[in-house]
Parts: structure tokens; C-alpha cells; sequence
């Protein structure tokens, strides 16, 4: 079944780029145009596409006004904007995928893959992926890569399977919307997924080490250490 998009773009000329990028995309459905984002929401409702390439800067209505109205079954979200600035808020509104204008072949594509594989939603799952930062572009990470959030010179690093990367919230900003069925803070300057952790050692004075399934180990503060037994026997049991 082909992928129905709805392109949403203010611009002529951008809608005419993207256009002319998905005709070349094997399973991929023009569904319509929207020039505001009233016309849009009006839009979906009508066509229900699967995936929609949404600008930001409109009038009216922006993208991510846009995005927090959508109806459910919610389509995925793929922004396509010239703003960086934006891209926290509209990794909040689960975005799949972020793209900063003049946007490439080979990035849509990637973003389409995206789609293409993402897992069926689930409500009570959380967000289920984290935005960072990999040079200069963002990067949606899935939280089943995540092994780990270590906070380094007010900056909090993401440790994956596929590398590390950087995010603009705070551990403790984080940590307050983490799944603490999944992650566990183990001290202050860290937090880890409790999938990730393959032993946990005690040490001298009641603290203790975790070692991750990619060899880092991390320091437990000893008034964690007993917590995260705790927790780990019960990520277990689920």
C-alpha cells in the first residue's frame, strides 16, 4: 500500500521541491497541498494521510501549531523547516523527524524510512525516542538503542548503540520525563537503561559499578545502590 503524504508548505516553491523529491520515492502518494496550517488541519481530516512534510513558519496557523492539533490516529509528523530552533518542540510533539531546509534527497529518504519502520504507537510506551544532536543535524534515537545519559559540562550526552550524541536538556529535566520503568538514575551524573546493564558490583563503602552491554562501566552512589537492585529485578519481572 502506497505511503499517502501531505505536503503543507506556504511557499510555492518549496511545495514544488518536494514534490518533484517524492515523485522519485518507490511507494510514496502525493495526498494533497496545504498553503496555511488551517488548511491543513482541514486537510487531514479529509485525506488522512499516512505522513505529513510540515513547514513551521506560516501564517495563521504554524507547523507546530499544527502538530499538537492533529487528530488521532495521529499521521507521522516529518518537519521541514529553514529553523533549528524549533526542534525541541516538535521533538515534544513526537516529530519523527526533523529537516532543515534546502532539504537533500538523501535526508527525505531517510526520513521516509523512518516512517516506513517505525513501530506501531503505543500510548503508554512514552515517547519511545529521544532527539540529539550528531554535528550539526538532529537525530531521533530510539529508546531501545539508549544505553545510557551522562550529564558533561551542563550538556547531557546520549550513549547508544550506534554512537554518541549530544541533547539540550538537563539530566534532571530529562530524567523527569523518563519511563522509570525502563531508566534508573544511578548518580548524579547519570542515567541508565535498565535493558542496557549486563552486571552490577558493589564497592567499598556501600557504593557500587554498573557495567553496560557496550563495556562502559558507571559509578552507583551508595544511596542508589540498593534502589537499583530493586529496580532491576523488577524491569525483570515485566
Amino acid at each position: 500500500m502506497a505511503m499517502r503524504v501531505l505536503i503543507v508548505d506556504d511557499e510555492a516553491p518549496a511545495r514544488a521541491r518536494l514534490r518533484q523529491m517524492l515523485a522519485s520515492e518507490e511507494g510514496c502518494e502525493i495526498a494533497g497541498e496545504a498553503e496555511t496550517g488551517t488548511q491543513a488541519l482541514r486537510m487531514v481530516g479529509e485525506l488522512k494521510p499516512d505522513v505529513i512534510l510540515l513547514d513551521i513558519q506560516m501564517p495563521g496557523s504554524s507547523g507546530i501549531d499544527v502538530a499538537a492539533r492533529l487528530p488521532e490516529p495521529r499521521a507521522h509528523v516529518i518537519f521541514c523547516t529553514a529553523f533549528d530552533q524549533h526542534a525541541v518542540d516538535a521533538f515534544e510533539l513526537n516529530a519523527l523527524d526533523y529537516l532543515l531546509k534546502p532539504i537533500s534527497r538523501a535526508r527525505l529518504r531517510q526520513a521516509l524510512d523512518r516512517v516506513r519502520h517505525a513501530p506501531v504507537k503505543d500510548s503508554a510506551a512514552g515517547s519511545g525516542r529521544f532527539l540529539a544532536r550528531s554535528g550539526s543535524r538532529y537525530v531521533v534515537i530510539g529508546e531501545s538503542q539508549v544505553l545510557c545519559f551522562c550529564s558533561e559540562g551542563g550538556l547531557t550526552r546520549l550513549v547508544a548503540e550506534s554512537g554518541q550524541y549530544w541533547m539540550d536538556p538537563t539530566l534532571n529535566q530529562l530524567e523527569s520525563r523518563l519511563n522509570p520503568a525502563r531508566f534508573f538514575r544511578v548518580s548524579r551524573a547519570a542515567v541508565v537503561s535498565l535493558n542496557a546493564v549486563q552486571e552490577v558490583s558493589p564497592l567499598v563503602g556501600g557504593a557500587g559499578e554498573v557495567l553496560l552491554r557496550n563495556g562502559q562501566r558507571l559509578e552507583v552512589s551508595r544511596r542508589r545502590f540498593r534502589d537499583l537492585l530493586q529496580a532491576i529485578g523488577g524491569a525483570g519481572s515485566r
